[in-house]
């Protein structure tokens, strides 16, 4: 679920195991080089946190955002 909070999207990601966690990232790195546009992100074990933004936008939350975001929950 994603929440909008100091104009970014932000999710929490929890899977069975690091990789579980990775294999995502990895799917989420492709759909984003595909979009041209790239996430803030973390991962510690089993845990992948996601900040999106738009750069070129001041920092705020876009549409490119919302879509990247629909495209990452549709990699669950």
């Amino acid at each position: 679920m994603w929440t909008e909070q100091n104009n970014t999207l932000y999710s929490k990601f929890e899977f069975a195991n690091f990789s579980e966690a990775f294999a995502f990232m990895t799917r989420v790195a492709i759909e984003a080089e595909k979009m041209n546009h790239h996430p803030l992100w973390t991962n510690v074990w089993n845990r992948v946190e996601i900040w999106l933004s738009t750069h070129d936008a001041n920092n705020t939350v876009t549409d490119k955002d919302r879509k990247l975001a629909a495209k990452i929950d549709a990699l669950l």
